[in-house]
């Protein structure tokens, strides 16, 4: 047994004194005697040891003779084995409850060949105190001694707790300062910031100010205009002669107020024109008593009917009321910055008083404030009978606003007069041309120049040109390997056109050649691109690496800046304006740009999209854009909230139990320089909606 292999922990190499026989103290207690000396000697050697010396780097020979051979820590409680080793009794009696053998030589042991090992508690007690001393602080050290039973004379600590006292009020008197020092920092960063607020504030009361004496000295101007008609008007009333030598005048001031169609057209008759001057006199003076009552700011006894909408469009004011005041100060002072570098600063303030920056907001408000929901006012089926996928990928109006096309899945171009679908309530509107596709179509772009010339791109990557009164293509292009998604033809540049595909490349095709002039290969998946409307050399590019690349054509080796903001794919890229970009994401926000000065402008939040291409078209002030609820979000470009919003609703008794999550807005397109709008969504319905108030 006394040869058998060592179990458990290894240990130091120490001598190993012989085997003593089970029961025998004397032999043990000279192995005490061994471990006291080694004991002794190490704790001599750890109290001297230098903080640099190997003791502080690592613990030495002597320092492992103190360790518990099983749990490799310092000894606690410790018990000597009739074999002469040492070991922390709860260790060694839970390896003792498994094995009975010693740890360390493998010797025969049992829980009754244990020894309390006395003296070497208080060694390693005293080796401890001597570590403790040498590492902990004064006041650990003191309080330490006096545990200890250290006799202090009564001087001593008088002249100790002085020592004391005077140290504490010192470190209070810091800690005062410090404290103080800190106080005054942040109040005068307080007052700094406070100061900068107040003058920005006072600089805007004084914007404020000034364009409230413009606005009311316009106002004024106004209202002496109007007096001065009113006032001409009843002496043209009230003299005869001049009723003869001007009957025209009274013929035109009628005509401005809604005819009464009780009241014979004929002039001649005396009584009529009698009744007709009353009825003038009780207008104007109506007329005069409602711009008196504007001026002093209350409501007239008997309301006018448009006073309904101007109670309307102060309630949204009030609703948006912080995104409008940020906007008009953004404005103003930017337009105060750069009054001596604008020209039309000062034309705007020759002409009626007006800062520019008050002039643009003016405009941003009456647009925004001038409508508040999306009426329908035609709509038709683009699905057939004969083929159930439906979804109306792209929507475009031609050059003129006359015709408009619709593709999608069904791999058909539908043209339909929008005209006759206005006009013609009908149930079922037949296109005016339809020209069939080998694929699905993903995107429609019109030559803004050649009005039958129409371009699509397909789900195979071939772009295709047509002539829309041939109902032929004109040119077809199958250089990308991938499906194409969308296409658009220059507006300065009519022969040139641009398409991006999920094969990670940009193409730039001229319909008088063959094959691409350009080529642009990118990293990601490209999902959308667009001209710059003045330009045909600047092309934004919206790719599934969450990002807007603007290229300049001329070079195409880099793009010209990256905007980078969107947290998934950038679905589509529409300009407002030469300088202004508006992008659409699956991350369910729209973002506007400033492509001039690459900066990001706003993000506008409201709708859903997360997944499907939605739609988004812009026009000068507004921008349109779908939801995967099924409904039509309008944006205000200087509001960050919907301005409008309408859901489509089947009207279809087969379709009305069906979820209407189930749906999405596939295209949206606004009409030029129009209120007026065509929507379409997955389930193949298409409407025509216009703003109203």
């Amino acid at each position: 047994m006394g040869d058998s292999s060592v179990a458990g922990a290894l240990v130091p190499s120490v001598p190993k004194p012989e085997a003593a026989p089970s029961g025998d103290a004397s032999t043990a207690a000279a192995a005490t005697a061994a471990a006291l000396v080694l004991a002794e000697e190490a704790g001599t050697r750890a109290a001297s040891a230098s903080p640099q010396g190997p003791a502080a780097e690592g613990e030495g020979p002597a320092d492992r003779d103190l360790l518990c051979p099983i749990c490799m820590a310092t000894i606690k409680d410790a018990f000597l084995t009739a074999c002469g080793h040492s070991f922390c009794y709860m260790c060694i009696v839970t390896h003792l409850s498994h094995k009975s053998d010693c740890p360390c030589c493998g010797h025969y042991l049992t829980k009754a060949q244990l020894y309390p090992n006395f003296l070497l508690d208080k060694v390693l007690k005293k080796i401890s105190a001597r570590q403790i001393a040498k590492t902990a602080s004064p006041i650990d050290q003191f309080r330490y001694a006096l545990q200890q039973g250290n006799e202090v004379g009564v001087k001593e600590l008088d002249s100790l707790m002085t020592l004391i006292a005077d140290k504490k009020r010192q470190m209070e008197q810091q800690e005062s300062e410090t404290n103080m020092q800190i106080l005054l920092v942040f109040l005068h960063c307080l007052r700094k910031q406070k100061l900068e607020e107040l003058n920005e504030i006072q600089t805007d009361l004084q914007y404020i100010k000034e364009d409230i004496s413009a606005v009311e000295r316009h106002r004024l101007e106004l209202y002496r205009t109007k007096e001065r008609y009113s006032m001409k008007l009843r002496m043209l009333l009230d003299d005869p002669a001049a009723q003869k030598m001007w009957p025209s005048h009274i013929e035109k001031a009628t005509s401005l107020f809604p005819p009464n169609s009780r009241t014979p057209l004929s002039a001649s008759c005396p009584g009529n024109l009698q009744n007709k001057k009353l009825d003038l006199k009780a207008q104007v003076s109506h007329q005069g008593f409602q711009r008196r009552d504007a001026l002093t700011c209350s409501d007239p006894p008997n309301a006018p009917i448009q006073s309904g909408n101007v109670i309307a469009r102060k309630r949204r004011v009030q609703a948006q009321f912080n995104e409008l005041q940020e906007y008009y100060l953004q404005r103003r002072r930017t337009g105060a910055q750069s009054r001596r570098q604008e020209e039309r600063d000062i034309v705007a303030m020759n002409r009626e008083g007006y800062h520019a920056g008050l002039q643009d907001f003016q405009s941003v408000l009456t647009t925004f404030t001038r409508y508040s929901r999306l009426r329908v006012i035609a709509e038709l089926g683009h699905g057939d009978l004969f083929h159930s996928a439906n979804i109306v990928s792209s929507i475009e109006f031609d050059r003129d606003d006359e015709l408009f096309a619709t593709a999608g899945v069904s791999k058909r171009i539908k043209v339909f007069e929008f005209s006759s679908v206005v006009n013609e309530p009908s149930d079922v509107h037949c296109p005016v041309v339809e020209m069939a596709t080998r694929s699905k179509l993903s995107c429609l772009s019109w030559n803004k120049y050649s009005k039958n010339v129409i371009a699509s791109s397909d789900y195979e990557g071939i772009v295709t040109v047509w002539d829309v009164q041939t109902r032929q293509s004109v040119m077809e292009y199958e250089e990308h390997e991938k499906r194409a998604w969308s296409v658009d033809f220059s507006r300065t540049e009519p022969s040139m056109l641009v398409s991006g595909s999920d094969d990670c490349k940009v193409k730039v095709w001229c319909t008088k050649q063959e094959a691409s002039v350009i080529n642009i290969d990118m990293k990601a998946n490209i999902c959308s691109v667009k001209y710059n409307p003045g330009s045909s050399f600047y092309v934004a590019v919206g790719s599934a690496d969450h990002h807007i690349h603007y290229f300049d054509l001329r070079n195409p080796s880099a793009p010209v800046h990256v905007f980078g903001g969107h947290k998934k794919a950038v679905s589509y890229v529409k300009f407002l304006s030469n300088n202004e970009l508006a992008s659409a994401s699956t991350d369910s926000t729209l973002r506007l740009w400033d492509v001039k000065d690459n900066l990001p402008v706003r993000t506008f939040r409201g709708h859903k999209n997360e997944k499907n291409f939605v739609g988004l078209s812009v026009n000068n002030e507004y921008i349109a854009c779908g939801s995967e609820t099924n409904e039509v979000f309008v944006y205000h470009k200087a509001i960050s909230k919907p301005a409008a919003s309408h859901r489509f609703v089947s009207s279809d008794l087969d379709d009305a139990d069906d979820d209407p999550g189930s749906y999405f807005i596939s295209a949206v397109c606004w009409k030029s320089d129009s209120p007026t709008m065509l929507t379409a969504n997955s389930q193949g319905t298409i409407k025509v909606l216009v703003l109203a108030p």
